[in-house]
């Protein structure tokens, strides 16, 4: 399952900002900065150098060749999938770095055989396809936080360990579990520590994924941005689980 046409780290430049983990210290200590007086041999036109570290520019990731229309709306999108349980909390801002409500966060990936559902037996097994397992999406809470249960991802051939993450905005839910309309306001990938992929990689059932594994580093979309470029913050193990976070700041 070579994913060929997410050769290319990013498909064009949209204003999308990602914020990291210390944007409510930097906006505080831009506010502090903003009002006091300037220097008096201080350019007129500088901006406090702390509003630098609010937000940073990145460029959006490559859809790539496996998604699929009509995802379901829906807090757990494992299906009974084997696999050690992923806890998502991705909290959604705008350019001001304001959580945005309502935002539908879409995402899908492969199972630990690394399988997408739709196109199973791309990386060499056999089993069910419904076309929906570990795909979905569901709205942002009052605090901008959309929380969505999964399983850690396998991997197939040519890519690292991967989760596709879409924001959507002004979406309507249908009757039959799903959304339509809005708008995309952000395509990208999320990226996870080799570290803890390497302790996964040990555990059945993706020990028994006999495709060769490319690392985080030697990923062709993944460029080695950190938290800007989809790196989740992960903590758990392997027993108990892991929880990723991620602040995804998006131009709405």
């Amino acid at each position: 399952m070579t994913d060929t046409s997410e050769g290319a780290r990013s498909v064009g430049r949209r204003t999308v900002l990602v914020a990291t983990g210390t944007t409510a210290a930097a906006l505080a200590v831009g506010a502090a900065v903003s009002t006091e007086a300037p220097a008096a041999d201080a350019a007129p036109d500088l901006k406090p150098a702390a509003a630098a570290a609010v937000c940073t520019l990145t460029e959006e990731m490559t859809e790539g060749p496996y998604y699929l229309d009509g995802a379901l709306v829906r807090t757990d999108i494992t299906e009974g999938k084997p696999g050690i349980t992923f806890k998502l909390a991705l909290t959604v801002v705008n350019s001001a770095c304001t959580v945005i409500p309502n935002a539908l966060v879409e995402v899908w990936h492969t199972d630990a055989l690394g399988e997408y559902s739709g196109y199973v037996g791309n990386n060499g097994h056999n089993e069910a396809d419904d076309g929906t397992f570990l795909r979905g999406g569901v709205l942002t809470n009052s605090s901008g936080v959309a929380n969505i249960t999964t399983i850690y991802p396998g991997w197939y051939r040519g890519r690292c360990i991967h989760i596709h993450v879409k924001v959507h905005t002004g979406v309507t839910l249908t009757s039959d579990g799903s959304f339509t309309g809005g708008r995309t306001v952000h395509t990208g990938q999320l990226f996870i520590n080799e570290t803890i992929t390497t302790a996964v990689a040990k555990v059945s059932p993706y020990s028994t994924n006999t495709t060769t594994r490319t690392t985080l580093a030697q990923d062709s979309i993944y460029d080695d941005g950190g938290a800007t470029s989809g790196l989740l913050t992960v903590t758990g193990s392997t027993t108990a689980g892991y929880t990723g976070t991620l602040t995804l700041g998006v131009s709405s």
